[in-house]
């Protein structure tokens, strides 16, 4: 196998996929409370486009445990998104684990990624209406 090939997912764009029980309060809850519409949509999927990647809500007869983060975004000012998106009947979720707690809904993280220039990361998670925990980060340098 030569360089290339062995590189062929090193390549490739990711793109996350998220179940829905019921795909219509799916759509609903993506547009209402995150603002956001699909780009495409065929049976029992919708496509989302957000910063040049993807990532689609398909409808599933089963449901995501929700015990750990399935998706993120990273923003430039998380105190503004999590305002915007409380306005929009955002409820984030309040964590107290070993390690970090949120107040306010906002948690600090010492050490996430350096590899981007930052000494830590502030980050929050909510639930769509699907229970898939979703978060917000901002890179802290």
């Amino acid at each position: 196998m030569d360089t290339e090939s062995a590189n062929i997912l090193a390549r490739g764009r990711v793109a996350t996929r998220l179940p829905a029980q019921d795909l219509d309060r799916a759509r609903r809850f993506y547009a209402e409370q995150l603002g956001l519409q699909p780009v495409d949509e065929r049976p029992g999927g919708l496509l989302y486009r957000c910063g040049g990647t993807e990532f689609a809500v398909f409808a599933s007869t089963g449901a995501s445990s929700g015990t750990f983060t399935q998706m993120g975004w990273e923003v430039d000012d998380l105190e503004t998104a999590v305002s915007m998106l409380r306005q929009r009947g955002v409820v984030f979720e309040d964590v107290d684990v070993p390690g970090f707690r949120t107040e306010d809904g906002i948690a600090e993280i010492d050490g996430n990624y350096p590899s981007k220039g930052a000494r830590g990361e502030r980050a929050a998670w909510f639930r769509d209406s699907e229970g898939n925990l979703l978060g917000i980060g901002e890179p802290v340098v």
